[in-house]
């Protein structure tokens, strides 16, 4: 499973940023393989180890204040792993293949079969917006 998720105290002032690097260290330390960027950090593992390090990432995140706002969206696939890469992966052929055919348009190739033979197009989630499946 893939979770991101922002956290950031609230009442605190202007910066976070020093909230925001105690929950971005126990990440790290988790030992979960992770991506962080300017929006969101992005953990993948098996839902318990994932939540447990959202929790302890809003209890690090907690002690900056008296209230911590979470934003979280997971990709649950049971027996999937590396995705965290391999999504983008996929979704950079995608880009090529589109690229190399006359007229292509963008995103165009994002609605393909993810190979899983589990009959449903990757890149298109029930919200209906392109994420890279």
């Amino acid at each position: 499973m893939l979770i991101a998720f922002s956290v950031s105290p609230s009442g605190t002032g202007d910066s976070v940023s020093e909230a925001v690097a105690d929950a971005v260290r126990v990440v790290r330390e988790s030992g979960l393989p992770h991506r962080t960027d300017a929006m969101f950090t992005t953990v993948e593992g098996e839902w318990d180890e994932c939540m447990d390090v959202v929790r302890r990432a809003c209890e690090a995140v907690g002690r900056h204040g008296e209230r911590v706002s979470l934003v979280l969206k997971a990709d649950i696939r049971p027996g999937r792993t590396g995705e965290l890469q391999g999504k983008l992966d996929r979704l950079e052929a995608a880009i090529a293949r589109g690229s190399a055919g006359a007229g292509g348009t963008a995103g165009a190739e994002a609605d393909v079969d993810d190979g899983t033979g589990d009959g449903t197009p990757d890149g298109v989630t029930d919200e209906g917006y392109a994420s890279p499946s």
